[in-house]
């Protein structure tokens, strides 16, 4: 069973950036994807970020694509997302996602995933 957990989410003002980070339980060598999504009141989780973890293949969603990087710290098994250049429209709750096998989809969606996060709120005013 794994158990992931967000931190990181505040507030932040438009421009500015904010790093969350996805601290994964178990051993992340048995993470076969990892992903970021979000989600507003009303709307759809939306996939903001897929990792393939033994890989490293990583796509990002066009609405954050050259303004958010991820990055891995293995030893810590945890997965960073860093959020650049924020607009409102970026606000919302983050959840963490992670599945230990299945089928491969260039942008997996929110059904895939078998494993999440409680979540970690971004507001950017």
């Amino acid at each position: 069973h794994v158990q992931l957990v967000e931190s990181g989410g505040g507030s932040v003002q438009a421009g500015g950036s904010l790093s969350l980070s996805c601290s994964a339980s178990g051993d992340f060598a048995d993470m076969y994807n990892m992903g970021w999504f979000r989600q507003v009141p009303g709307k759809e989780r939306e996939g903001i970020v897929s990792v393939y973890v033994s890989s490293g293949v990583t796509r990002f969603a066009d609405s954050v694509k050259g303004r958010f990087t991820v990055s891995q710290d293995k030893a810590k098994n945890m997965i960073i997302l860093h959020m650049n250049s924020l607009t409102p429209a970026d606000s919302g709750m983050y959840y963490c996602a992670a599945r230990t096998g299945g089928a491969w989809f260039p942008f997996p969606p929110a059904h895939a995933f078998d494993y999440w996060g409680p979540g970690t709120q971004v507001t950017v005013s």
